[in-house]
């Protein structure tokens, strides 16, 4: 590459050839065409023709149809584009689970050549799933600057009743009005503030897993990341007074962010520990057939939690390496066993089969993986330092923006915290901050302090 990528602008960044990067792969998108600004939904019938696509199948919800539906309709046929509208039943809020994607692929017009999206996360990636499946592209009118979702190449879907990702693919054009995000209720702007600051651990958490579990690494995305976290930030005053600029800086940087992902193939550049608190959170919620508050809004809560265990790591000089050996030596199978079952409930046999397979509590790969960690010990220390803001400016700038603080505002106890916690590290294969505690030996201790803190 001519220059990085944290340097290019937008069109470069989304160039159609890609990137071939220093870190040995080549990087590409295949977000083809994107406008952001005031009056840009005008530019929908323009995007259309950039992919080749004549005849689009609308997907929105009750709500995302007052925001934007009815204008996008208004526009397709005041330009004689032939379309099919879909509305999702109900006022409530949706699951992205096999229910939304079968209602959705039983209403889709085989006539239709694209999918368009017109929302925000549960539709957008409801309809990257249903594309895949139709083997057609997609679209997307965003409704909300709420997540960072809309350009990656996975979907956040509820399968089974587990929150998975599924890699599917972005959509081509992706069409940010700030007259319709600045519609967007106060709860969402600030879901979109919560899951853009889930970065400063990402990126952190990406660098360890690289040296600890080999995780593949690039510099270049990690640095497109950081530079849209910076532009979020500096306009998180003005996202709040809904201002153009700030709407159209955020928005860009939420779907840069989407982009680092679709560049790497994983979701560990725009996701850690801090999603993980989300997602049991959520799961827990499922299990008791209760609402459950949106992902960004939770996420915003896991990071600050997060940043305060980083707090605790840091206090180590060295890993005390006989203390983790002994909690492997004292590790119970059985045990962990039966609290996997307890946390997960139905889906505890998917949780004990994907360590079958992963082996996550094999006490070889825990010796080679502490073997690792005590050797780069002060590099793991230098990332963090690298990375991560002081837990104290982050809650100021949680606090000033309204965002809730703490499990307690979302009406979660320190038990579903804990249990959080624990579980973060069994639903995937996948090293995060509670892999590294479990490795330390200091996952169930660092649990009961985070039980005090919560209570």
């Amino acid at each position: 590459m001519d220059k990085r990528l944290c340097d290019m602008t937008l069109e470069e960044i989304l160039r159609p050839e890609g990137h071939d990067c220093s870190c040995g792969k080549h990087h590409a998108c295949e977000l083809k065409y994107m406008k952001v600004g005031k009056g840009v939904l005008a530019c929908l019938p323009e995007g259309m023709a950039a992919i080749g696509v004549k005849k689009p199948f609308v997907v929105m919800d009750a709500n995302t149809k007052k925001a934007a539906g009815d204008r996008v309709e208004a526009l397709l046929r005041q330009a004689g584009i032939p379309y099919t509208a879909f509305v999702f039943p109900g006022e409530g809020r949706m699951e992205p689970d096999e229910h939304a994607v079968g209602s959705l692929i039983m209403a889709f017009d085989p006539g239709c050549d694209v999918l368009l999206a017109v929302g925000s996360g549960v539709i957008n990636d409801c309809c990257k799933v249903a594309a895949k499946a139709c083997r057609l592209p997609s679209m997307v009118v965003c409704t909300a600057p709420s997540m960072d979702g809309y350009a990656s190449n996975s979907s956040s879907m509820i399968q089974n009743r587990v929150k998975v990702s599924l890699y599917n693919g972005c959509p081509q054009v992706i069409i940010a009005d700030t007259d319709i995000l600045k519609t967007a209720p106060d709860i969402m702007l600030r879901a979109g503030l919560g899951d853009m600051l889930a970065k400063y651990v990402s990126v952190c958490e990406w660098r360890i897993s690289h040296l600890v579990y080999g995780d593949p690494y690039c510099e270049e995305i990690a640095g497109l990341v950081r530079a849209s976290l910076k532009k979020i930030v500096a306009h998180a005053d003005g996202l709040m007074r809904r201002e153009d600029e700030a709407l159209a800086a955020v928005v860009e940087g939420l779907v840069l962010s989407g982009v680092s992902m679709a560049f790497a193939q994983i979701s560990r550049p725009a996701s850690g520990l801090e999603h993980y608190f989300s997602h049991l959170w959520e799961m827990q919620a499922l299990r008791g057939n209760i609402p459950s508050d949106l992902h960004g809004i939770q996420v915003g809560v896991g990071t600050l939690l997060t940043l305060w265990i980083y707090e605790n790591i840091l206090n180590m000089d060295a890993v005390d390496v006989e203390k983790a050996r002994r909690a492997m030596t004292d590790f119970s199978q059985e045990q962990w066993t039966e609290r996997a079952r307890r946390i997960f409930g139905g889906i505890a046999p998917e949780i004990l089969a994907l360590e079958e397979k992963a082996r996550k509590n094999d006490p070889a790969r825990h010796e080679k993986r502490l073997r690792i960690i005590a050797q780069k010990w002060p590099e793991i220390r230098r990332i963090i330092e690298e990375e991560l803001p002081s837990r104290e400016s982050i809650l100021r700038l949680m606090k000033d923006c309204g965002l809730p603080l703490t499990p307690a505002d979302l009406k979660l106890s320190a038990q579903d915290t804990v249990d959080a916690l624990l579980g973060s590290r069994d639903i995937r294969d996948k090293y995060l901050t509670s892999s590294l505690l479990w490795d330390l030996g200091m996952l169930e201790e660092t649990a009961e302090k985070l039980r005090a803190v919560c209570e």
